[in-house]
């Protein structure tokens, strides 16, 4: 087996909640040997439902679970003395720094970056928090919630005559620490031509408004405000979800494939020129036409017979339907892995393959698991050390 993308990069993670826990998630799975520096309670996350038969615990969260695979758990006071020189330690043997405080708080703790350049001047450190360390609004208090709807996407996010809705699960906080490992890993590439660290500053704010592209440019070009269109796609059409026999699919015929649709359907109606002309100004009479069709057939045989029309249909798939879909099972997408609290539980795997560095699964770590291995092992503490520091509340 070679050695994967990531082999001998350590990163130390002070990261609490989702954004920086995707973003060291990903280095650790291909390869980075990632600390996760945590309170001795545990990172709040660890806190997080769901839990395992919805009884908490710090080893039970599956959404810890998830987020921390393939890292080592110290635990560690950085905010006392004793616990930031110990960090300090680490900082001088560390390739990458992740950080998820509020802007000021790592510097209040004698540990902001130039403290820590000071100590080890090509660090990379990366902090991620709601609206960046500049700017008006740094200070404020910030939520998934709150970057969706300050973020612009929460605008275009539902029911025309209905109030905006918040996309599923914590996609702000995934997106940033999606662009959070893509510009460490940047900033790494950089520190290895010129020698140079840096400090990178994400604002998961802005990493929704970075995937905004269609509607901030179609207002800088026209002046139009994009507004709500619940499922259907805001500019071609037929492009949305409907129901069928046992769910929902998603349906598409605009353009091109508009008379290959009407034959799909069998229904002659939407060739009607003025449907073709204003497909968006008809929408509703659109869907009429191909409801009927839809509610005599399941998901799967619409989707497998517009694949072979080639129509680009899709079943809007549960979670149970995940897991047993034949795409993802061929690929070997979601991974078993053991866990000494949970037993094994299928989590899903890495988001891209690479041939020769190939993501690898691993558990996340019980609380305090490496702290001896970390302390003892890579500077040097004793037995008796560690015993001294643990009864003063340091690890």
């Amino acid at each position: 087996m070679h050695d994967q993308a990531l082999t001998g990069m350590l990163v130390l993670d002070l990261s609490q909640g989702i954004s920086g826990a995707f973003c060291t998630k990903l280095l650790a799975d291909f390869g980075a040997e990632v600390i996760k520096v945590e309170p001795l309670s545990g990172e709040p996350t660890r806190r997080l439902g769901p839990c395992l038969e919805d009884h908490p615990g710090p080893e039970r969260s599956g959404t810890f679970l998830f987020l921390n695979t393939n890292k080592k758990s110290l635990t560690l006071d950085i905010a006392c003395q004793t616990g930031a020189s110990i960090f300090k330690k680490l900082v001088k043997q560390a390739d990458i720094v992740v950080e998820s405080s509020s802007p000021g708080v790592m510097t209040s703790l004698g540990l902001g970056y130039e403290d820590l350049e000071a100590i080890k001047p090509d660090i990379i450190v990366t902090s991620i928090s709601y609206f960046g360390q500049t700017g008006p609004y740094r200070d404020y208090k910030g939520s998934d919630m709150i970057a969706l709807a300050l973020g612009g996407l929460m605008h275009v996010t539902g029911l025309p005559e209905r109030e905006p809705l918040k996309t599923g699960g914590s996609q702000a906080e995934m997106q940033a620490g999606l662009n959070a490992a893509v510009a460490t890993l940047t900033a790494l590439y950089c520190r290895d031509v010129s020698g140079i660290g840096q400090h990178v500053d994400i604002a998961v704010v802005e990493c929704i408004t970075s995937i905004m592209e269609a509607t901030t440019m179609m207002h800088n070009y026209t002046g139009q405000i994009r507004t709500r269109n619940g499922a259907r796609h805001h500019v071609a059409y037929p492009s949305t979800i409907l129901p069928c026999k046992d769910g929902y699919v998603h349906v598409h015929g605009a353009v091109h494939e508009w008379e290959r649709l009407a034959a799909f359907v069998d229904e002659p109606r939407l060739l009607d020129e003025e449907l073709q002309k204003a497909p968006r100004v008809h929408a509703d009479e659109i869907d009429a036409l191909i409801l009927p069709w839809l509610m005599q057939h399941n998901k799967q045989e619409i989707f497998a017979m517009a694949q072979l029309w080639r129509l680009p249909f899709a079943i809007v798939c549960r979670v149970d339907e995940l897991l047993d879909d034949p795409q993802f099972s061929s690929r070997d997408f979601f991974a078993e892995i053991h866990h000494p609290v949970t037993g094994p539980i299928f989590y899903p795997g890495a988001p891209f393959k690479m041939s020769e560095t190939p993501w690898q699964a691993g558990r996340a770590p019980l609380l305090g698991e490496h702290t001896t291995e970390t302390l003892g092992g890579r500077l040097g503490y004793a037995e008796d050390d560690l015993v001294r520091l643990g009864e003063l509340g340091v690890v």
